[in-house]
């Protein structure tokens, strides 16, 4: 099966209890009927997203140039469909990007994603659950959840500006040879922490946040 976006989806910022930004979140993605612009936003703190129209609103935690796009797979929401029992459309878990028969969770830090003619995206790291992503979803102890499930979906820098548009065909220009990807260091980032080094086989992709990680631990284990 050809990879390709479903949707394309952007949100707009709403006021909810269960987060403490200032402005409220933006994490109610919807897809969108025509083409979408995409490009880097900036750096982290500044930048938001990398989709026109939509909102980050946490900028301190969320988006800028390595947290551009998030990309999440269709066949993963389907899984969680069946285990909560409950409709996912897509967009629902705040993805920019809802794709098929694309392997997201096993893609490589560094992998370079071709998407429609102009497009092009560089997979960065995992989304890690937050006190937001439970209360949108509201469901009891799933960051716990999301976490042991370990499918969190990837992040994505924009190395080539363009458009994008429900339909494109994504295609994988380049898988690098190391085998760090998304699953890896999502269990770095969170449960295995014994696996933080192996990150830096990952090379110059890696985010200046996850190769910081990597040194504190170093010192700490040093010590």
């Amino acid at each position: 099966m050809n990879a390709k976006l479903l949707t394309v989806n952007v949100g707009r910022a709403f006021a909810a209890p269960y987060t403490s930004a200032e402005g409220g979140t933006g994490i109610d993605k919807r897809p969108t009927d025509g083409p979408v612009a995409v490009a880097a936003p900036g750096p982290k703190g500044t930048g938001g997203s990398g989709l026109a129209g939509d909102a980050v609103v946490d900028l301190r935690h969320h988006g800028g140039d390595d947290q551009a796009v998030y990309a999440y797979a269709r066949e993963d929401l389907d899984d969680w469909q069946r285990q909560l029992d409950r409709e996912l459309a897509n967009g629902a878990f705040g993805e920019n990007l809802t794709t098929t028969g694309l392997e997201v969770t096993d893609a490589r830090i560094g992998e370079r994603w071709r998407v429609g003619a102009d497009v092009l995206l560089e997979v960065t790291s995992p989304r890690i659950p937050c006190r937001t992503f439970q209360g949108w979803l509201d469901e009891r102890g799933w960051i716990k959840r999301f976490t042991e499930a370990a499918v969190p979906g990837a992040y994505l820098r924009v190395l080539e500006a363009g458009e994008i548009r429900a339909g494109d065909t994504v295609r994988v220009e380049h898988r690098p040879e190391h085998d760090i990807t998304i699953a890896l260091m999502f269990h770095a980032l969170t449960t295995r922490r014994a696996l933080l080094p192996r990150l830096l086989e990952a090379g110059e992709p890696l985010p200046a946040e996850a190769r910081a990680a990597v040194v504190k631990y170093l010192e700490r284990t040093a010590n």
